[in-house]
């Protein structure tokens, strides 16, 4: 079950902690994986732990021929792009009245039109080959908002609804497009959060703690498998009850 063997997938942001978890996950499950992020030496060093199968990418995705060239890249290195995982991102948080318009723009072209972009060049092969996994990271402020975030919110649930129209066209054609929404996640940036405000945080979650990347990294795992052929247009929320939608 979930057998990735033969499978080629790109990994975007995966020099974070949740890109990174899933990198890893993909490449336990068999699929030979690219990493990239804007990081290299951080991509360098998780490339090294996971040892054969893997290969290595920087560019900055905020510009619209690093996202051609990144997935012209994947194919010729890999020989072929199977699964798609739109994991990077960025966020530049401040109330909206004082939200630059440089702020809210380069959420929207990384974290949003980026995917597009990706997507939209993946898809070209995935069409010729009859078989195909995108999976976009969006959170839970796509579909709950937050304040002082209105500019990655909106990113996230455009991502959702773009995932949508996508699944539509290319159901056919045997090609899933899906989103994982994480809600409170550990990760490197959480830690610079005070202990008070964790417990704050962890009483607001019915399962009383915060996830782990590598339990979002689970659910990419099956929405990129085979066995979950029929899952298509769903967003799948990983917040332990923090959201029940």
């Amino acid at each position: 079950m979930f057998d990735l063997s033969g499978k080629a997938a790109l990994v975007t942001g995966a020099s974070g902690g949740i890109g990174g978890a899933i990198a890893k996950t993909l490449h336990g499950a068999g699929a030979t994986v690219m990493l990239h992020g804007t990081r290299k030496d951080a991509l360098d060093t998780l490339a090294t732990s996971l040892g054969d199968r893997v290969f290595v990418i920087a560019s900055d995705l905020g510009d619209a021929g690093a996202c051609e060239a990144l997935i012209k890249s994947a194919e010729e290195t890999m020989g072929h792009l199977d699964i798609l995982i739109n994991n990077a991102g960025l966020t530049r948080d401040m109330l909206a009245m004082r939200l630059k318009d440089e702020d809210w723009q380069k959420v929207i072209d990384v974290d949003l039109t980026a995917g597009f972009r990706l997507s939209r060049g993946a898809l070209r092969g995935m069409l010729k080959r009859r078989w195909g996994r995108i999976v976009s990271i969006t959170s839970i402020v796509g579909a709950t908002g937050n304040p002082g975030q209105a500019n990655y919110a909106a990113a996230k649930a455009g991502t959702v609804g773009m995932s949508k129209a996508l699944a539509a066209e290319v159901a056919q054609r045997g090609i899933t497009v899906n989103c994982v929404a994480p809600g409170f996640i550990a990760t490197a940036m959480t830690d610079v959060l005070s202990q008070e405000q964790k417990d704050r945080i962890a009483q607001a979650i019915p399962l009383g703690r915060v996830g782990t990347p590598d339990e979002v990294a689970a659910g990419v795992l099956f929405l990129a498998s085979d066995e979950a052929r029929y899952v298509t247009g769903a967003t799948l929320h990983i917040n332990g009850g923090m959201a029940m939608i």
